[in-house]
């Protein structure tokens, strides 16, 4: 498997949603660019409230809702005032506020329970074509938001590309097997709600952080400065490009777009900037003492070290060089259209909160183990 297909097979943009059987409803108990701009964080929040739009009292339906962006755009719609419903197959718990129908969408039926009514939006952040395809013949709405992935584009060495960008071949089957068909099948998806509607927003995003990623890609480094196993913290060639959207900021656009009927397919992520501000933020808002200590390609590739996501991995870094601009993408277009994003310093603070409180294991990133391993082999 290629690199550019492995990071694909990780879920290297957007973390898949938990999308089982019918059953019951459950009630929930109860660095910024303005025009490519970076703005401080008084101005991002006063730039948030001046251009959210809060029509109200919409009623919104989420095909998903249990995983980390989900319970992020549900957030988000219950904090401008909107009816939320969430239909989801995952075991995770809901937003207070928010009702959950579990269901299964690779039953024929599934959708039964929200297809009787009249829907102002749905926002799907399925990976399966099949999915797809049933939500358009089975749900009445105004306006189809579909979360998809950069994943999509058929390569990762263009710097910055933009929506009109090369993708891969759409996947030919209803339901994605594994992860390394993870690009195609959101091509597939997206082709449905491109072929059936006028009325869709299409939003590619880049690679998600801050509060509750679950995978650690956006908290290892703040996590690893708070908590070094020496005097230095390992990393990667640090000027590898890398670009982060908080799942905050994500959520907000996903409502505006909704909201405002946004027609159009947008690359949506964070400001590209490189490894190395990551890793200078991280030192700063830990105050750590340790100092970032460079690891050749080659040594990490000798100890077995794997780039982006995985066991005994090092994130936001690929060494691959047709992989070199995976994680950057132009998105003027959707920052035309009022996506603005936060300074990277405020996701990699909440990142390490979440860390900080985590109940479950990390996906990336080494472990103090492997770190000690690895500073020997030096």
């Amino acid at each position: 498997m290629g690199t550019l297909q492995a990071i694909r097979a990780s879920g290297s943009s957007c973390p898949a949603e938990n999308s089982e059987s019918l059953g019951e409803a459950v009630v929930g108990n109860a660095n910024t660019s303005l025009g490519g701009a970076q703005c401080c964080p008084e101005q991002y929040r006063t730039w948030r409230s001046m251009v959210v739009c809060h029509h109200g009292d919409m009623k919104i339906l989420l095909l998903g809702g249990t995983g980390f962006l989900g319970r992020a755009i549900t957030t988000e719609v219950l904090a401008r005032g909107h009816q939320m419903i969430c239909l989801a197959r995952g075991k995770g718990e809901v937003v207070d506020g928010t009702v959950l129908l579990r269901a299964d969408r690779h039953h024929n039926d599934a959708l039964t329970p929200v297809a009787d009514r009249d829907w102002d939006g749905v926002i799907d952040l399925t990976s399966h074509p099949m999915h797809a395809q049933r939500a358009v013949r089975d749900l009445n709405t105004r306006h189809w938001v579909y979360v998809s992935s950069s994943s999509v584009y058929a390569r990762g060495d263009v710097f910055e590309q933009d929506e009109s960008a090369d993708t891969l071949e759409a996947l030919g089957s209803d339901v994605m097997s594994d992860m390394t068909q993870y690009g195609s099948a959101k091509v597939a998806c997206e082709n449905v709600y491109r072929d059936h509607s006028a009325s869709y927003t299409i939003i590619r995003s880049g690679l998600i952080g801050g509060d509750g990623d679950h995978t650690g890609r956006s908290g290892y480094y703040p996590w690893r400065f708070a908590h070094p196993t020496g005097s230095d913290v390992l990393v990667p060639d640090p000027s590898f490009p890398i670009a982060l959207i908080d799942a905050k900021d994500l959520s907000a656009w996903v409502i505006d777009c909704m909201e405002q009927q946004q027609i159009g397919t947008f690359n949506t992520t964070g400001i590209t900037t490189t490894l190395a501000e990551v890793l200078e933020l991280s030192r700063e808002i830990t105050t750590s003492s340790a100092a970032p200590r460079v690891v050749s390609n080659d040594v990490l590739a000798k100890f077995g070290v794997v780039p982006w996501m995985g066991a005994k991995s090092l994130p936001l870094w690929v060494g691959d060089p047709e992989s070199r601009y995976v994680a950057t993408l132009d998105t003027s277009a959707a920052r035309k259209h009022g996506l603005c994003t936060r300074p990277l310093r405020e996701t990699l603070t909440a990142a390490l909160e979440y860390e900080e409180h985590r109940s479950r294991p990390r996906l990336a990133g080494l472990t103090d183990e492997d770190e000690r391993g690895l500073r020997q082999t030096l």
